[in-house]
């Protein structure tokens, strides 16, 4: 009975469509629910990939750029204050210091360097964050690409009232399939491999942009809004190419090419998201559709999936100016939302310098 009640054709597709309508037949093909357990295969072949990439490409492209990791000073061998920081607290209040430099007869400031050297330990050196950010770049960049030659010749895609000819009962192409299949994966492996990936600010806001997408794309592949659903993919994918670019290249210390790549993904995110999004693709989407059918429970929950991700690009759009301004007016000392490493005060030997690429391109994300 729940069974049947999810699968209500109400909710799903608008008056007067069944399930029975979308069932292949005449030589039209569409989209069906078990498709989308291709995803599971296609997302381990990706994190394996993935896994060769970082190990044997990445290596040698970081060390033609120059790129490699600080030297750090360790924090000395001491057991208790290392059980302290694994099950009490990483950042001990000052009343805890002096209880703790009391203990081992070591001055509060001692105390505090050695928990601000463990803490840059466990931080990712700069090496893992070039693999990562790297993988991203070649995957982003192939994405789009790909995006763009599945959906050049389409009419849709010059004419957005195309993009509801004749919906639901719109045929499934392989290009489709394929574009939907592969992104989504993608989508999927970063969930599978978030415990393991560079951690940030707005981690939470990344958890929640991945499930809002995977849930997004999962239902407009069910719904059959396939055409709405590839060019919004495509719309993301455009800034995510130069956003982990920069990563790439601010890892390298090419500040000049990192900042002048930042200001033209600050212009290109602008314009997609926050442009083009909404008022082409949103609209398309809130629009357009009541010209030929009722609105229905699938009509508001894809619409709302949409807002959901704009409200989303509305936030990382606020730190990327705030980056923005800092950058102009040479005020950039740390990420909006990277952790950074702890400097050490200038009698414990500085190894950690930060500049405006560093302080914008390192901590952004896609954010689909």
């Amino acid at each position: 009975m729940l069974s049947e009640w999810f699968w209500w054709d109400r909710l799903w597709l608008p008056v007067n469509v069944t399930w029975a309508d979308l069932q292949d037949k005449e030589g039209q093909v569409y989209a069906h629910v078990s498709h989308l357990y291709m995803i599971l295969p296609i997302a381990v072949v990706l994190l394996g990939l993935r896994v060769l990439y970082e190990r044997l490409i990445a290596p040698p492209i970081a060390a033609a750029l120059g790129v490699k990791d600080k030297s750090r000073l360790r924090a000395s061998n001491n057991p208790t204050l290392e059980q302290y920081y694994n099950t009490h607290s990483k950042h001990p209040s000052k009343l805890d210091v002096r209880g703790l430099s009391k203990k081992f007869s070591w001055s509060e400031r001692q105390v505090e360097q050695w928990f601000r050297r463990r803490r840059n330990h466990d931080r990712p050196g700069v090496l893992k964050k070039f693999r990562e950010a790297s993988w991203r770049f070649v995957f982003y960049l192939c994405a789009f690409l790909g995006g763009l030659v599945a959906l050049h010749d389409k009419p849709w895609f010059y004419d957005l009232r195309e993009v509801w000819a004749g919906f639901p009962k719109q045929t499934l192409l392989d290009s489709q399939y394929w574009y939907y299949m592969i992104e989504m994966s993608f989508y999927s492996s970063l969930l599978f491999s978030v415990a393991v990936d560079v951690k940030r600010k707005d981690f939470k806001e990344q958890l929640v942009h991945h499930w809002a997408t995977l849930t997004l794309l999962s239902f407009s592949w069910c719904a059959n809004y396939i055409r709405i659903g590839t060019l919004v993919m495509l719309v993301h994918d455009a800034s995510d190419v130069l956003l982990e670019s920069g990563k790439v290249f601010n890892y390298a210390g090419w500040t000049c090419t990192c900042n002048t790549i930042f200001i033209l993904f600050t212009v290109v995110f602008m314009v997609t998201r926050l442009v083009i999004f909404p008022f082409w693709l949103i609209h398309c989407s809130w629009v357009y559709p009541l010209e030929q059918f009722q609105p229905f429970f699938g009509y508001y929950f894809f619409n709302g999936m949409l807002v959901v991700l704009l409200l989303l690009h509305g936030f990382w759009a606020s730190l990327i100016l705030r980056m923005v301004i800092k950058l102009m007016f040479g005020e950039m000392k740390g990420d909006e939302r990277s952790d950074e490493e702890e400097e050490e005060s200038q009698d414990e030997a500085p190894y950690h310098n930060h500049t405006h690429c560093e302080s914008s391109a390192n901590g952004l994300s896609n954010g689909h």
